[in-house]
């Protein structure tokens, strides 16, 4: 389903731990790792456990109302908020999101509707990295 997009960063689940389903409506914020797929409705925020894998995957026929912060999510529903990924964010073709989109790797499928702003953001550069300067040409 996510193939191997990100080397570096941490991998998408590929099995889905919990679900809400379509009868399923939360008030609420939710905190999960693994994966989490979301049928239903949900007014609050969902973030991933920090510092562990997380995917979160919202339908087409699935209402999200809050701030996401979850390292790989796949949207084919609708989301009212920001949305923030560390990794990877697919924007499928039914997806529909009023809010920035923060990201550092980007799928958008025809039909997709953004009404905010899609912002890059780099990962974070590790201090035990060294940056190599290209050699001038004199």
């Amino acid at each position: 389903m996510f193939g191997d997009r990100n080397k570096s960063g941490s991998k998408p689940q590929n099995r889905i731990d919990c679900l809400i389903g379509s009868g399923t409506s939360i008030e609420g914020n939710i905190v999960f790792t693994g994966g989490l797929r979301v049928d239903g409705r949900v007014k609050g925020n969902i973030v991933a456990e920090e510092g562990k894998p997380g995917t979160l995957v919202i339908s087409e026929q699935a209402r999200v109302e809050g701030e996401i912060r979850v390292p790989h999510i796949v949207v084919n529903g609708l989301v009212v908020g920001p949305v923030h990924s560390t990794e990877y964010v697919e924007l499928q073709a039914k997806a529909n999101v009023t809010g920035d989109v923060r990201y550092n790797t980007l799928e958008m499928q025809l039909g997709a509707v953004v009404e905010g702003r899609l912002v890059h953001e780099a990962p974070a550069i590790s201090d035990k990295v060294v940056q190599l300067k290209p050699a001038s040409a004199d």
